[in-house]
């Protein structure tokens, strides 16, 4: 949910207010000369899109980019400039003796370096903002807190672009503004950033993820009629405006952002709901087809309720170790003192899909299409990777205009509002955020907004991953071209397209599943969901599954390598026919692109990296609403969504398939035994138990894979 803006030179450090702690060292006076030895730009040696241009001005140093206006520097010897405000640090390095070749950056632990490629800073226009705040009424009396920013060069009348948000929103200013939406702020919009009810500076009370209300009654509010109330206003109040209003968030506010289409003001002519929530039981933060995500669930609870402001990263040691010892999230949440906050009162006494979880699924009120619709996502977002995928689905059918439109790109959660050439060791050539930005974000609001031409998206345009470029489909998953295939578990380890003839009850492959030690969901230390530092979060999925190592509590079945080249390009399912020794199980299936040994991929030599994952608890069998124990020693077959991947593997690559019962602590352990409620569990409740998977014809376990021809095109 949490929309965690770090571009690269706000991760440098750059701020726009000071940072008083921070220790002021002793200016070092320079000569012209010296001074302008440090001019000219300097490209990022591992972010190749961040060039910082370095220039003077009245006898001071400067340093600017794409995305921060000009920012003063002071010296602290002949070779070293520092940021007041901020603990950002430049040391210099020298060729000739007239122009510095090369710098080192510092940011506390955040260390790099770049290498001069030109010695003239480039110019840069920032267009000039001015801002105001506002309180803005509801019709309950509840009034909003609110920033407006307008482009100070132009009376011309502008639309807006509203973004609602609990984050807080005191940190928009003009030049965050250039950080956070460089190609939207250039092109000119009104820009309005509100905190929603009973977060930091609105008045009222705060629910998570608000339930729909019932619009018919007047009285009744939710977080589209406090949208629709703002929009109201800003009309009325708000001079040299067009008419007309856009509305854009990721994350919690891409949940905002999709309350706005289901009952929208009239002025509304385009949303873009970004890696929305969507449904947080069936697919999103909390829970996956009814798997507790008690990691996040904890840190979110923390996060948004124990506090009007964001209170995040409490914990201080690895996450494995402390959910392993605190057994059950009752017992957890007894100990951090949080058992009693609404969110957590939610989980404890709805474990299961009753309605207080339908009532927050938006994809249940999203049934036409009633303003034009971007939808945005990442095929490795650790957060909200379904919610997009998902309400695209539900407004499909009813698109006879053909208004709705889904990007999906090689993104974690919102990378796509930075360079994001880069996800872990994954390259993708090319600056894939920015190529969406441009290409297809802001042409969408201008045209819809303004009437400008350029924007060409037909529906869906997808990162297709392994041949890392961009592919465009009248409809997502493609029809044309696609051939469901299976990909069948098999003896000895092996994976093929072929389906198993024969076999008996003794064709299986089984492994113990112990809650006791539990299979780690990232390599350990598990730091905080959102630790201020080196959290391993952002990037989890894209990690080398090699981290598990020679562990006998998982399966993985593999093909031999391939021939010639495999395209998946749709959506992806699981059809799992397993049993267990215990009455209740979770079962994790991954698909994964493995890597062969080439010394020419470098890091990516060897890795294994997951393509299509989820988890599926096994209490759920009969349906979502009524837990019930599984029949022990039965086999029972689980089919389920790994969600949709447009992935090439690549001849010479393999195929892998992992099947688990736990992904700790993303995942609350499963005691392996059926309880009224896994959320109360207690210690001696956790129990050891033998599961197997089975692949034969009567039971044959197998991937769904949608097989594209000629790239499925």
């Amino acid at each position: 949910m949490l929309r965690v803006l770090v571009p690269a030179l706000i991760l440098l450090g750059f701020t726009t207010a000071a940072t008083s702690s921070w220790p002021r060292e002793k200016t070092r006076h320079l000569k012209p000369s010296d001074l302008n030895r440090f001019l000219g730009q300097f490209r990022d040696d591992r972010e190749p899109d961040l060039v910082l241009s370095f220039l003077t001005d009245g006898g001071t140093v400067y340093v600017q980019s794409d995305h921060i206006p000009k920012t003063a520097l002071r010296p602290l010897s002949k070779a070293e400039l520092v940021t007041d405000g901020a603990p950002l640090h430049f040391t210099f390095g020298r060729d000739d003796g007239a122009r510095y070749s090369s710098l080192r950056w510092s940011n506390g632990a955040l260390t790099g370096s770049a290498t001069r490629i030109g010695s003239v800073p480039a110019n840069i226009h920032f267009r000039p903002y001015t801002r105001q705040e506002t309180m803005i009424p509801m019709r309950d009396g509840v009034k909003l807190h609110t920033v407006i920013l307008r482009p100070a060069d132009t009376q011309q009348a502008l639309p807006f672009l509203l973004s609602r948000t609990p984050y807080g929103v005191d940190e928009w200013t003009p030049i965050s503004l250039h950080q956070r939406a460089s190609e939207l702020a250039e092109s000119g919009y009104i820009f309005v950033e509100q905190d929603i009810r009973g977060r930091y500076k609105s008045q009222g009370t705060f629910v998570m993820m608000r339930p729909q209300a019932d619009h018919s009654d007047p009285k009744e509010i939710d977080e589209g009629t406090d949208a629709y109330d703002t929009v109201a206003w800003l009309l009325e109040n708000v001079p040299e405006n067009n008419g007309k209003v856009g509305v854009m968030g990721v994350s919690y506010p891409g949940f905002l952002a999709a309350e706005v289409a289901i009952d929208p003001h009239p002025a509304v002519k385009a949303v873009s709901p970004q890696a929305p929530m969507t449904d947080v039981w069936i697919g999103d933060d909390f829970f996956h087809n009814g798997a507790f995500r008690e990691t996040y669930g904890y840190d979110y609870v923390i996060g948004l309720e124990s506090s009007s402001e964001n209170a995040f990263g409490k914990l201080d040691q690895d996450a494995y170790d402390y959910f392993l010892y605190g057994a059950s999230f009752l017992n957890v949440a007894r100990g951090a003192e949080i058992a009693d906050l609404p969110t957590s009162q939610a989980f404890l006494h709805h474990p299961a899909y009753d309605n207080f979880w339908l009532a927050r699924a938006v994809e249940r009120h999203l049934k036409k299409v009633k303003v034009p619709t971007l939808l945005v996502g990442g095929w490795w977002d650790q957060e909200d990777m379904w919610g997009p995928q998902a309400e695209y689905a539900a407004l499909e059918p009813t698109d006879t205009a053909h208004e709705n439109f889904l990007v999906l790109g090689p993104w974690n959660h919102g990378q796509w509002h930075e360079a994001a050439r880069q996800l872990g060791d994954l390259d993708w050539g090319a600056p894939t955020g920015e190529q969406f930005r441009k290409q297809i974000e802001a042409p969408f609001f201008a045209h819809y907004l303004k009437g400008a031409d350029g924007f060409d998206l037909e529906d869906t345009a997808t990162f297709q991953t392994g041949t890392n470029r961009w592919m465009r489909y009248p409809h997502w998953p493609p029809k044309n071209g696609i051939q469901e295939r299976g990909l069948y578990l098999s003896n000895d380890g092996a994976l093929s397209f072929d389906k198993p003839s024969g076999g008996d009850a003794t064709s299986f492959t089984s492994y113990l599943s112990d809650p006791a030690n539990p299979v780690p969901y990232r390599k350990r230390p598990i730091e905080a969901t959102y630790a201020p530092t080196g959290s391993g979060w952002y990037t989890w999925l894209a990690q080398d599954q090699r981290f598990l190592g020679a562990r006998k509590d998982l399966a993985s079945w593999i093909t031999p390598v391939l021939d010639k080249s495999v395209t998946i390009t749709g959506d992806v399912a699981a059809d799992l026919f397993a049993s267990t020794t215990g009455t209740d199980s979770d079962w994790v299936v991954k698909l994964i692109d493995v890597y062969p040994e080439d010394a020419q991929l470098g890091k990516l030599a060897g890795n294994e990296i997951i393509i299509a994952s989820e988890i599926f608890r096994g209490r759920y069998w009969k349906g979502f609403d009524s837990p019930q124990p599984l029949p022990a020693n039965q086999p029972v077959e689980y089919n389920f969504s790994l969600h949709g991947a447009d992935h090439v593997f690549l001849k010479g690559h393999r195929i892998m398939v992992q099947v688990q019962s736990s992904w700790f602590p993303l995942y609350d352990r499963n005691p392996q035994q059926f309880l009224p409620n896994i959320m109360t569990a207690i210690p001696g409740d956790y129990k050891p138990a033998t599961q197997r998977i089975f692949w034969s014809d009567e039971h044959p376990s197998h991937i769904e894979l949608p097989i594209a021809q000629n790239g499925g095109e």
